[in-house]
């Protein structure tokens, strides 16, 4: 018996995947595990096809095996389930959700918790990030920081100028929360300062409509680009 799923026909989770993988996909979520089995009592769809599509959104690394069932005698069923990757492509609304706590927090007059959290967060963070560049120095440290804030979704690069090296961030993962407050570019920039061990002059501003946080390393922080920018108002 094939399921009918109450979903957008036109909906597209990501590039390269077809109809019959999207409603696989979908299918996974709406059931949380699935045996192959499973997944022909909802699809119209022969068995190898569907063997197939899983081997194929296993190496997009979309879906993941969790484990095997046992039903009664013969060889168990191997059971899948979406991975981090593939629950990704559902909507999420953490960013909205934040974004609308942080106004509150605000427009209410409790800032100071939006402050003593970040605070609480850049500490956290350098305990769990200092041991990676303590034996680092010079260029190997610069790098490795930036491995770091691209790890934390930053799309962070080093380049190279002549007057010494730059890092630019390419993308900001807190940006609903920055259009409230420049509270999170505070936070982590003084831990980036802790990281490089280095001082930051700031270039450039995406909260300013600039396409990247741009950074020259080592040198003073110029009073025209002063890291402690002034928070941005929340708006009524």
């Amino acid at each position: 018996m094939s399921r009918r799923l109450a979903s957008d026909p036109e909906s597209n989770l990501g590039p390269g995947l077809g109809e019959s993988q999207q409603t696989i996909l979908e299918l996974l979520l709406r059931s949380g595990e699935a045996t192959l089995a499973d997944l022909e009592a909802s699809l119209e769809l022969a068995t190898e096809t569907l063997r197939d599509h899983l081997k194929a959104l296993g190496a997009k690394g979309l879906v993941e095996r969790a484990g095997v069932r046992r039903e009664g005698p013969g060889r168990p069923h191997v059971v899948y389930r979406l991975s981090n990757a593939g629950l990704d492509l559902f909507p999420k609304r953490e960013g909205e959700l934040l974004r609308e706590l942080a106004t509150f927090l605000q427009v209410s007059g409790n800032v100071h918790l939006l402050e003593a959290f970040f605070e609480a967060r850049v500490q956290r963070k350098w305990e769990v990030l200092r041991h990676r560049v303590a034996h680092l120095e010079g260029i190997e440290r610069t790098e490795e920081v930036a491995r770091i804030l691209s790890d934390e979704g930053f799309m962070a690069e080093i380049e190279d100028t002549a007057t010494g090296p730059r890092l630019r961030l390419c993308h900001c993962p807190l940006r609903e929360v920055v259009a409230v407050s420049h509270l999170p570019c505070r936070a982590e920039m003084a831990l980036v300062k802790e990281l490089l061990g280095e001082p930051l002059q700031r270039l450039s501003f995406m909260p300013d409509g600039e396409s990247t946080c741009t950074y020259s390393i080592g040198e003073p922080d110029a009073a025209g680009a002063d890291l402690e920018a002034p928070d941005k108002p929340a708006a009524n």
